[in-house]
């Protein structure tokens, strides 16, 4: 082991473990075999790391977090954090399950995972991104640098979500669809204003394929149907319907997306 290095005595290491000074493991962590810590990194409680996992300097691996194998965590992140709320959130109260990240993901510096979502395989996460609370996350979808993502959100397998964009709680975003940067998504018609507001928040829903361009912003409640193509800029005020462009503000059906731009004709 590492000089300096803090291992409770009922925390189980593999074999392999290659730990750099000062870090902090705490009681019930499983390592799996040929793990790698940086520096100043603390792994709570009952954490388990699989095999073949690196994890950079000053990581918190918060208590209870799952990461499958070979996973890669950057520098200075948090991975499994537990929300504080304040009085007034939408966010459901109640007890979260540890997070989970499945096999190969990569998670980058700076970034702050909460605990209570679920991670499939080969996703990642960019620089200085942020994913709250009980969302799904798909099988090798990508979040982008400075991405938000808040509570209750499910973001589909292989859906690219790119650098800066905004994705409120409660939305739907499905498999295969792509979110351009500074994407704006809204769920709340009141902007915080009365109780009234409760009764009636709710995210957009993208539907399979989708795509929306740099820069649009998108209303409470809106369903943009699959394989639609919302142009940059535009402001989304009624549903979309299936392959079809859309653009301006607000959004307008322009014409039929092209065939051969089809997921199922690619």
């Amino acid at each position: 082991m590492a000089s300096g290095i803090l291992v409770h005595p009922d925390a189980r290491i593999g074999k392999d473990f290659a730990p750099a000074p000062d870090s902090v493991i705490d009681e019930d962590v499983v390592i799996g075999d040929g793990v790698t810590l940086g520096s100043f990194v603390h792994i709570c409680a009952e954490a388990v790391l699989g095999d073949g996992c690196v994890v950079g300097d000053h990581v918190t691996i918060a208590a209870g977090a799952k990461l499958g194998p070979r996973c890669l965590i950057a520098d200075l992140a948090v991975v499994g954090k537990r929300p504080r709320l304040a009085p007034t959130s939408t966010a459901k109260p109640g007890e979260l399950k540890p997070l989970v990240l499945g096999e190969g993901c990569s998670v980058g510096s700076h970034t702050v995972l909460m605990a209570g979502s679920v991670f499939g395989p080969g996703c990642v996460v960019g620089d200085n991104a942020g994913v709250r609370e009980r969302c799904t996350i798909g099988d090798g979808a990508v979040i982008g640098r400075g991405v938000t993502v808040e509570n209750d959100t499910r973001i589909g397998a292989r859906t690219k979500i790119q650098s800066g964009a905004y994705v409120t709680a409660y939305v739907v975003i499905e498999e295969d669809c792509f979110i351009a940067p500074m994407v704006v998504t809204t769920n709340d018609n009141y902007m915080g204003r009365t109780a009234e507001r409760f009764k009636h928040l709710k995210g957009c829903t993208i539907r399979r394929g989708a795509r929306v361009g740099g820069g649009a912003h998108i209303l409470p409640g809106i369903e943009i149907g699959a394989e639609a193509f919302v142009a940059t800029g535009a402001v989304v005020t009624r549903d979309v319907p299936a392959g079809k462009l859309v653009m301006g503000a607000p959004a307008r059906v322009v014409r039929d997306v092209p065939p051969e731009q089809l997921l199922d004709n690619g």
